[in-house]
Formats: C-alpha cells, sequence, structure tokens
C-alpha cells in the first residue's frame, strides 16, 4: 500500500511558528511531525510516501533530501503556485496511485498510535459488504469536536455538521434524526481507486465535499478508534502535550 501524507497547508493556528516554517517541521521531542508519520507508517509496512508541499516547501523538500526520507521512498507532490486543499491535493497526486486499488491519506499535523492492520482489515470487509461501491473508509474518535461527521446506523456517511455555527450538509438525510452517529474525524482515511474514477470536483476542494457528493451514491464507511491516541497538533498548546505523550 501506497501513503499520501498532506503537508502543503498554511498552519495558521500554530502561529508564530508558521510564520517561518510549515507545521510539518513542527518539533516534538527533537523529532518533527513529518518524521514521526513516515516513521509510523513505515512501522506498517508502508514504504511509497507522496507529500504534497505548499508553504515553504523548500524547507519540507531539504528536510527529507537530508534525511533521506528517514528510510522511505519519499515522492514531493509541489503546489508551490496554489494551495490545493486536501481533495484538490490528492487529485493533483492522482498518479502516484495509479495501478493501486486502495492508500491511505493522513493529516501530517496529526499524532496517533491507530493500528493501521486492524483498519485495513476492517475496510476490507466493508469492501465486501459495498460490493464494489466503497470509495473510503475514515477514521474516527468519539472525541469532542467543533464539527462531526455523521454516519446511520448502518455505518455510512450521511452528513456533516459544525457544532459552533449550527450548519449542516446533508448527503442522505435520515428519516429519524435520533438515529444519527456523530463521529470526529481523525484525518486519516483508506481512499479506494473508485474513488478517483467518481469524483467530479476539480481544482482546490475538500476531502469532505468529495466524500459529501459521492456518499449520494457510493460507501463511505468509519473506523472508530476511540480506544487509542489521536492528537491533532495544530496548536501550540497541542505540541507541549504531544511532548508528553509521544517521546
Amino acid at each position: 500500500m501506497r501513503a499520501m501524507i498532506l503537508a502543503a497547508g498554511l498552519g495558521t493556528r500554530l502561529k508564530p511558528f508558521t510564520d517561518h516554517h510549515p507545521k510539518a517541521l513542527a518539533m516534538v521531542n527533537g523529532k518533527s511531525l513529518l518524521q514521526r508519520n513516515v516513521e509510523y507508517l513505515l512501522t506498517y509496512g508502508i514504504t511509497d510516501i507522496i507529500i504534497n508541499v505548499h508553504h515553504f516547501a523548500d524547507q519540507i523538500i531539504d528536510a527529507v533530501q537530508a534525511n533521506n526520507g528517514w528510510g522511505a521512498r519519499i515522492t514531493i507532490s509541489d503546489e508551490s503556485n496554489e494551495v490545493l486543499e486536501t481533495g484538490g491535493g490528492l487529485l493533483r497526486a492522482a498518479n502516484y496511485f495509479e495501478g493501486e486499488e486502495r492508500w491511505l491519506v493522513m493529516n501530517a499535523d496529526i499524532l496517533t498510535n491507530l493500528d493501521l492492520h486492524k483498519m485495513m482489515a476492517a475496510d476490507a470487509l466493508f469492501a465486501q459488504k459495498a460490493e464494489g461501491d466503497l470509495v473510503a473508509t475514515l477514521a474516527v474518535t468519539n472525541r469532542d469536536s467543533s464539527r462531526n461527521l455523521i454516519f446511520n446506523q448502518a455505518g455510512t456517511l450521511c452528513g456533516w455538521k459544525n457544532n459552533t455555527t449550527g450548519e449542516e450538509k446533508w448527503t442522505l438525510p435520515l428519516r429519524d434524526p435520533n438515529t444519527a452517529v456523530p463521529k470526529a474525524f481523525s484525518g486519516i482515511q483508506i481512499v479506494h481507486a473508485s474513488f478517483l474514477q467518481a469524483l467530479t470536483l476539480q481544482g482546490k476542494f475538500s476531502l469532505i465535499d468529495a466524500y459529501l457528493q459521492l456518499a449520494q451514491h457510493y460507501a463511505i464507511y468509519y473506523y472508530d478508534h476511540s480506544e487509542g491516541i489521536l492528537l491533532d497538533v495544530g496548536k501550540p498548546e497541542s505540541l507541549e502535550k504531544a511532548a508528553t505523550i509521544f517521546k
């Protein structure tokens, strides 16, 4: 399996560090977030990784080259001219996954102990259940979040809600709102080739918007790893917390 690490974001929540550096190079106990996630993927036998870059792209490229990819075969997807968000970034890198049935995509600014072998096994079962209509399996937890993905009782995506503003987006409205299953997205997903085949969005767009569009006709399941560790390292205080957990 190949993987993509999304590292092109501006990292505005991590200022002032990101005024001069990309968030992917923020340090936790002597290792950058990027290095930690490359090493995390290597633990599961994922050795071929593409990383998209935009904000201080040269610093990420230099770090990868100086460290020989930390043991991985790394390809750079250059978005220096325009950041394409998560969905557009994946679409730009589509050729890298040609011939692959599925691949892993994760944000650079998360740290986790999610067991990818278990998630891959669950994804394989979802693919059998969906009979060819599975486009993605999304890692989620039950943590508090400003935004939730909404799933139905069968475990497939049907909506999204901003818990701060109350904004909702429904792709498959539920007959009974009490059956909704809200989950917080972990920024990790297994994406199938059918995702790119079915995708109609172009240019700059988020993966969440793409999933909500495709969920009208295809299956998108969730994989809950609430029993483990998931840390969004997007703020300075999160870096401090990460240093107490990830040695």
